[in-house]
């Protein structure tokens, strides 16, 4: 498959409609946006979902007022999209915090990391992802990068359809967990493994072409491994017909990967990966409960899918951000 059709069949969402839509959002002025926060605050707290809302911000923002950010922060006026935001990686940072925190009087005073977060930061901060720790309150986590890491899926393979296999497709390169996996289940016979990237000193014949989501759904068994923080594929795979694999998680998104129960939402295998073959013996012999694990996972995947819920949670988590820091 070509590289142009590759990118138009790869299942993953698509760049240009993001980016339309977020430029045309970043010339609308934000002050309709925050002379419309009190009746979305007001709709968050009559609807009746509003427990579950206020749940999912708090998992999200632990702060407790009185937090206190550094002793120079950034202005919410200040976040603009110029210099080395126009990069295409960092735009997309950009965006996906600007859609939310435009609403916020331009005074105020906040902290922001971008990038694959694995570290706690020293002041309340704005983050994609954080360690699944239990100090990790200045970790505030809102959804970011989401054109590449929420990708759902319509699997229409059925599962007695799919190959009796455990299949990876994955970036190897500097990434400790993915390539001991490789170096003990690369040619093993229950498994498809293969390394999509380029670079590193490793074995040339691990390489192979990269799939496209649709393609990958042909397997029962998919492995999910972290890289620099959370697996990026952990959420389609638990939107379709087929079974994440993976150690417990390290590291959390707007996702809440620390809430997956293993047995549950996905199968659980040691971090060293010695008990992989076991596992996988063990629900090749019982379909029955790895379909039991797929529609556990869809009723998990369910909750992401109300997009205007989405929307206010995200509000709502840079609302108690503003509370926390006294600024509100």
């Amino acid at each position: 498959m070509g590289k142009i059709a590759f990118l138009l069949h790869s299942g993953k969402n698509r760049k240009f409609p993001y980016y339309f839509r977020n430029y045309l959002r970043y010339l609308w002025p934000a002050a309709f946006c925050r002379r419309a926060l009190p009746s979305l605050l007001a709709e968050m707290a009559s609807r009746s979902d509003a427990a579950y809302i206020r749940q999912r911000i708090d998992y999200y923002n632990r702060l407790v007022p009185g937090a206190r950010c550094s002793d120079t922060p950034r202005r919410v006026g200040d976040f603009r999209l110029r210099g080395a935001s126009r990069r295409r990686c960092k735009s997309v940072y950009f965006f996906d915090v600007y859609e939310y925190l435009r609403y916020f009087p331009s005074s105020f005073r906040w902290e922001y990391c971008p990038g694959d977060v694995i570290h706690v930061p020293p002041f309340p901060s704005i983050v994609k992802s954080r360690p699944l720790t239990d100090d990790n309150a200045c970790s505030v986590v809102m959804k970011i990068d989401k054109v590449r890491h929420f990708i759902f899926v319509r699997d229409k393979i059925p599962f007695e359809q799919k190959q009796d296999k455990l299949l990876f497709r994955g970036k190897v390169a500097g990434k400790a967990c993915r390539e001991t996996f490789m170096r003990l289940f690369y040619g093993h016979p229950m498994c498809d493994a293969g390394d999509v990237g380029r670079g590193g000193n490793l074995p040339p014949e691990w390489h192979r072409p990269k799939m496209t989501i649709g393609e990958q759904l042909r397997y029962k068994f998919i492995l999910a491994l972290e890289g620099n923080d959370v697996a990026s594929n952990l959420k389609w795979i638990m939107s379709s017909g087929s079974v994440a694999v993976m150690p417990r998680p390290t590291c959390e998104t707007w996702f809440m990967e620390g809430t997956l129960v293993p047995g549950e939402h996905y199968i659980e295998i040691k971090p060293d990966f010695s008990d992989l073959e076991e596992q996988l013996r063990y629900y090749m012999a019982h379909p029955e409960e790895v379909k039991r694990i797929i529609a556990n996972a869809h009723r998990y995947v369910d909750a992401f899918r109300d997009r205007r819920r989405e929307e206010l949670i995200s509000i709502g988590v840079l609302y108690k951000y503003f509370v926390a820091t006294r600024q509100i």
